[in-house]
């Protein structure tokens, strides 16, 4: 039977084609082409399946369909409400990741921000690294610890990786990753909120990296609709590029410097790794190409600041 993932507020399971989890829906809708896609059902609770009631006819063909898929990417990426009065379209959402990465991380970062000065260090790592898994019902650390999993089985990767029970590999997976951020976030301090805005932003170019230069390794799989839809890597860096653009032009303009762009490296390199590992890539291997690009990120910010201030002591 072909698998799905439902995605709750406090978890992912890899369920069959149609499944009830706490009364939370979701199926697995073909197209007509014959592609399948993750379009999930009303009745859910979940953020995901709240979708919005459809727009008067009249009004639907005005609607652009690049704002569709920014709906779509909205309501799959993230547990955050539905848009209001837009209809979400799941096909070309990937291109959109990176905003809404800068959506998650900049929630993130508020937080931070909000509770520095009355709130221990310690306690705001661990609510922010909490407020993270929240935010995306645990989506990519669902993959990140699956790739785990298959990378420990060997010949045996897609095989484990399609199990839903986690092992040994997954959970280590899953401690280096918190404690990797967690050890960044404390050295960090006072620049968190920013490195976090771009580390999630970084996180999500990385599955677009991925998508381009390497094969899609499951003929079923649930992520396979982003290779359906995929118009090349020029074309869907475009949101990315535009915000790239934009945030150079604000650092050239006031003069301050732009350590963040320092994710472009493990955004690179993280999916080279596990493409050559794995020989491709799946759905979730592109949720572990976020959450360690991510990871990565904010820990070369925080050994670049370290490295700043010992150099200007």
């Amino acid at each position: 039977m072909n698998r799905g993932v439902v995605t709750t507020p406090w978890g992912v399971w890899k369920q069959p084609q149609r499944a009830l989890v706490r009364l939370h829906w979701a199926v697995m809708s073909k197209e007509n082409a014959g592609g399948k896609l993750i379009a999930p059902n009303r009745c859910c609770y979940d953020a995901r399946c709240r979708l919005p009631k459809p727009v008067l006819k009249s009004f639907s063909g005005w609607i652009p369909g690049w704002l569709g898929d920014l709906a779509g990417a909205w309501v799959f990426y993230s547990v955050l409400p539905a848009w209001p009065g837009v209809m979400p379209r799941f096909e070309r959402i990937a291109r959109f990741g990176p905003l809404i990465g800068l959506v998650l991380g900049g929630v993130q970062g508020l937080f931070w921000w909000l509770s520095a000065g009355w709130m221990p260090l310690g306690a705001q790592v661990a609510l922010v690294l909490a407020l993270g898994l929240v935010l995306t019902g645990g989506l990519h650390i669902d993959g990140a610890m699956d790739t785990a999993d298959g990378l420990g089985a060997g010949p045996r990767a897609l095989e484990a990786m399609a199990d839903s029970r986690v092992g040994a590999s997954g959970v280590q997976a899953l401690v280096v990753l918190l404690l990797l951020r967690a050890g960044a976030l404390l050295c960090l301090a006072a620049a968190a909120p920013l490195a976090l805005l771009w580390a999630a932003f970084w996180g999500r170019v990385a599955p677009l990296l991925a998508m381009q230069w390497y094969p899609y390794l499951r003929e079923q799989g649930s992520a396979g609709f982003h290779r359906q839809h995929w118009r090349g890597l020029a074309a869907e860096l475009v949101p990315a590029l535009l915000v790239l653009a934009l945030a150079l032009g604000l650092a050239a303009w006031t003069h301050w410097p732009w350590p963040q762009g320092l994710g472009l490296l493990p955004a690179v390199l993280v999916p080279v790794w596990f493409g050559r590992r794995l020989g491709g890539h799946s759905g979730d291997s592109y949720g572990a190409c976020v959450e360690w690009t991510e990871s990565l990120a904010l820990l070369l910010m925080a050994l670049l600041l370290g490295l700043g201030s010992r150099l200007a002591a």
